[in-house]
């Protein structure tokens, strides 16, 4: 007889910006910044990132689009990486996510792409302690997650590897 793997996820869904900490408005907006940062020509697709350090420090990223697709880099991994190379001891309290369309200023309700989580998870990992993420939703609702394991709860990390 087949077992069952239950996931439980959590997601927090606030009604509005006022719903929003101190630290977690000046993360969106920060997100929010970025993403008029980016660089997008060809998916017109502009998406900002923002992390809090454990040191107080903001720290953004945009997304940076390259004729040569593969190339390019969500805003997410350039904050994250730009981040490690700076702070590379500090930890990550809280990472907000913006994105909004070309000459659109409305912030639509994404959620960050299966590469980003991945990375997201390994930051994750390394600082053994769970960062929060925050989300536009739709009709000025906000999604904050408690957990990286929450946007992505089967995680492989460095102790799936097969040591030889």
């Amino acid at each position: 007889m087949a077992g069952a793997l239950n996931i439980t996820i959590h997601i927090d869904v606030l009604d509005s910006a006022e719903e929003l900490t101190r630290e977690e408005k000046q993360a969106m907006q920060l997100a929010e910044e970025a993403a008029n940062d980016a660089y997008a020509p060809y998916s017109n697709f502009f998406v900002g990132a923002a992390l809090l350090l454990d040191n107080g420090t903001f720290f953004k990223g945009s997304n940076q689009e390259n004729a040569a697709y593969p190339s390019g880099l969500c805003a997410e991994r350039t904050a994250l990486f730009a981040m490690s190379s700076h702070y590379p001891k500090q930890k990550i309290k809280l990472i907000a996510v913006a994105a909004r369309r070309q000459n659109e200023t409305r912030y639509l309700p994404v959620t960050p792409c299966g590469a980003c989580r991945q990375v997201m998870s390994e930051y994750e990992f390394k600082q053994q302690m769970a960062i929060p993420v925050l989300l536009h939703g739709p009709d000025g609702k906000y999604y904050r997650s408690r957990s990286i394991q929450d946007l992505l709860p089967l995680q492989f990390t460095k102790d799936s590897l097969l040591e030889f």
